[in-house]
């Protein structure tokens, strides 16, 4: 194949803003002319690229170019920094990463940010739930993910990270509410529960593995770390914690359901595109210390 440079970068554009009229502001060309580069690849491979809706989309066919496009813009960074001779000041390389909230908001973005001051790098993160981030590499959006996925990605690999552990917890006043006599299969079927969003799987694990049955109590949906947190503090439900959140939280503000339990273990894993790239071995040798050093051994 003999694809034209422009013409995957204009892909990688589309995907990632989302609609021809956006990729057209990113490049500072006319959306016409985006449209055109889009045509003229499909064309020279004989089948569609991105499905032409709200947000864009990569096909199958579109996933492996959108790939090749990101792996060719990260070589191209790599290159202008190590034959920056004459001491002008490099640019900026754009790595995209997928990484679960719980993981986001704790030992994550502290590991990453004297790697992105070192090597100019700014990060666009995708925050998933570390059971569906393997998708996104799947897809070609990201190059890398903390993902509870063992086995690598087709093109990856996978290094172990550690295991976060959560346990159920509520605050006191719910757990006196609802669980006066301790949280048995009886009164963790009535008792409303917090989840993190639909694809959270975490509470429901817990349940099943309590109740040795299937269980549908009252849920509450609620995005964002810390709003999951304060949710679970003012008595909306019971929800599982990290043990980190347990331990910063004040004397008392919550009550482990299970204390003498071995709680919820969620291995992480670190997988990443098989690319030699200096700026992405910075960023997963910077990931790995800093899980290693924070997270639970496996």
């Amino acid at each position: 194949m003999n694809l034209d440079r422009e013409q995957l970068a204009t892909l990688r554009a589309v995907v990632d803003a989302g609609t021809f009229d956006a990729a057209a502001g990113a490049l500072n060309i006319t959306p016409s002319a985006v449209s055109q580069r889009i045509k003229a690849l499909e064309q020279q491979l004989g089948r569609v690229l991105v499905e032409r809706s709200k947000p864009v989309r990569a096909t199958e066919s579109g996933e492996v170019l959108l790939r090749l496009a990101r792996e060719v813009a990260l070589l191209e960074a790599d290159a202008a920094s190590a034959l920056r001779l004459d001491g002008a000041e490099a640019g900026w390389t754009t790595v995209p990463l997928a990484v679960n909230a719980d993981s986001l908001t704790s030992w994550f973005l502290p590991a990453l940010a004297p790697v992105c001051a070192a090597h100019r790098i700014v990060l666009d993160l995708h925050r998933e739930d570390q059971d569906r981030t393997a998708e996104l590499l799947v897809s070609g959006r990201v190059m890398a993910a903390v993902t509870s996925q063992r086995e690598p990605v087709p093109g990856c690999t996978s290094t172990p990270l550690g295991v976060l552990v959560y346990r159920p917890a509520a605050s006191r006043e719910f757990a006196a509410r609802w669980f006066p006599g301790g949280a048995d299969a009886a009164s963790l079927a009535r008792a409303p529960l917090v989840d993190f969003d639909h694809d959270d799987e975490l509470q429901s694990r817990y349940l099943r593995r309590a109740s040795r049955r299937a269980l549908d109590p009252p849920r509450h949906y609620v995005s964002g770390s810390g709003d999951f947190l304060q949710a679970i503090a003012l008595g909306l439900g019971w929800g599982m914690l990290l043990d980190s959140q347990l331990a910063d939280a004040a004397p008392g503000a919550f009550v482990e359901l299970d204390p003498a339990g071995p709680g919820v273990a969620v291995p992480l894993f670190w997988q990443q595109w098989k690319l030699h790239s200096p700026t992405l071995d910075a960023v997963a040798e910077a990931v790995i210390a800093s899980a290693r050093a924070s997270l639970r051994p496996r």
